[in-house]
């Protein structure tokens, strides 16, 4: 086979291979990401050849359990492994071993991770992630649990504002004290101290492993971005949102809790270099549409939706919704008749966010909602949105319109 053949045979091979990353990232089609816990285990203990199929078909990744799913990785390889990022178990051995390990307060008390707690005590010290050892020995444990096969890590609780406090009231914040320094803490020493950790994690493992934090996106005012969340995001692959855009404490527009400052936050984390996992907690089908809308609404197709609803997400009880594929993104978001719209080649989504008047607007001939039933009038009430699927068209026209950011 001559060079220019060879060549050209490069060059084929080398453009489907782009062509089909893009496929798999395209901005419309919907990547969920499944939480494997116990409630799961009948469907990941034993699953048939079939079974197996289904489940990598439809999980792009799954929250995982070690060491009960190592050997599970033979058939899935998406798998992502929780590991608390500053816990020491109450009931482990460690806490015992290294009692210099965990944050304490001025009198010497050990404190807590305000998490679990019943009787006078909770079930996880709060580890001293300014402590160099600490950290080494937690990284080690990250590194050896990652050859086990998984995909990457989902680190719980990386919390760059206050999560530390005593076992009498989870709600009361107790101050520690810097093992390095003899003083109180500073919340700033703490965000150094948590995002230098995290930086180190990163950067001990290789870059084909997937982290994700389950982060607080409220941790600090998004008016002046943080230096030290600023170095997190970029130390992630994806940053975890517990509640997604269902989050009852979610209000209108563009305070403190405002919708339209969580979507600025996401677009910050986008800026940065990482996806966000919207981990929605929707009750109702109004709801779980409006989580997947919001989902819409910021992907950038490296992003997943994830629903703790069993009776819509399983093998058995699979919303359709979550199947969808709207094609390639025709723009970002923008205000459409006081509503917030995204158009896709194969769709448009459109949300009125909490706390607005019911919006009904007429979108045209063409769609359909999810159940396939023709639309052309949409009736939104405040935090409700409708997704619309139309005849795929990369070059269908759109409304004039103002991006928002």
């Amino acid at each position: 086979m001559s060079q220019v053949i060879k060549f050209m045979v490069f060059v084929v091979f080398f453009t489907l291979g782009l062509n089909a990353q893009a496929a798999k990232t395209v901005a419309g089609q919907v990547r969920f990401f499944n939480n494997a816990d116990t409630a799961f285990n009948g469907y990941v203990n034993n699953p048939n050849a079939v079974q197996k199929k289904w489940l990598r078909d439809h999980y792009s990744r799954m929250l995982t359990y070690p060491p009960s799913f190592d050997k599970k990785n033979a058939w899935y390889k998406g798998g992502l492994a929780y590991v608390d990022s500053y816990a020491i178990y109450a009931n482990d051995s460690l806490a015992k071993a290294h009692p210099e390990w965990i944050m304490k307060d001025a009198r010497g008390n050990k404190l807590y991770i305000p998490w679990s707690c019943g009787n006078g005590r909770c079930s996880q010290f709060a580890g001293d992630f300014s402590n160099p050892a600490f950290r080494r020995y937690m990284i080690k444990k990250m590194q050896a649990t990652v050859k086990s096969g998984y995909k990457g890590l989902w680190l719980d609780d990386v919390n760059l504002t206050w999560r530390v406090g005593n076992s009498n009231d989870v709600n009361v914040h107790i101050t520690p004290i810097d093992s390095n320094t003899g003083k109180a803490m500073t919340l700033n020493d703490w965000r150094h101290y948590f995002s230098r950790y995290l930086r180190e994690v990163r950067a001990a493992l290789p870059k084909t492993i997937e982290i994700s934090h389950n982060a607080i996106w409220y941790a600090d005012s998004m008016k002046a971005k943080n230096p030290y969340i600023t170095q997190q995001i970029k130390a992630a692959n994806y940053i975890n949102l517990e509640r997604g855009a269902s989050d009852g404490g979610l209000v209108g527009g563009t305070g403190q809790w405002g919708y339209e400052t969580f979507l600025k936050y996401i677009d910050y984390v986008h800026k940065n270099g990482a996806g966000v996992i919207l981990m929605d907690e929707g009750y109702t089908p109004a709801q779980r549409e409006y989580g997947l809308a919001t989902w819409f609404l910021i992907s950038q197709g490296n992003d997943f939706i994830n629903s703790d609803q069993r009776n819509w997400i399983t093998p058995d009880n699979w919303w359709k919704g979550y199947s969808l594929n709207l094609g390639k993104a025709l723009n970002d978001r923008y205000t459409w008749n006081n509503l917030i719209r995204r158009d896709f080649a194969c769709g448009s989504v459109f949300l009125n966010q909490p706390d607005t008047a019911t919006r009904s607007v007429s979108v045209g001939n063409g769609y359909k909602n999810i159940d396939a039933q023709s639309v052309s009038w949409i009736n939104l009430q405040a935090k409700t949105a409708a997704i619309l699927k139309t005849a795929c068209n990369a070059a269908r026209s759109v409304p004039n319109h103002k991006f928002i950011r």
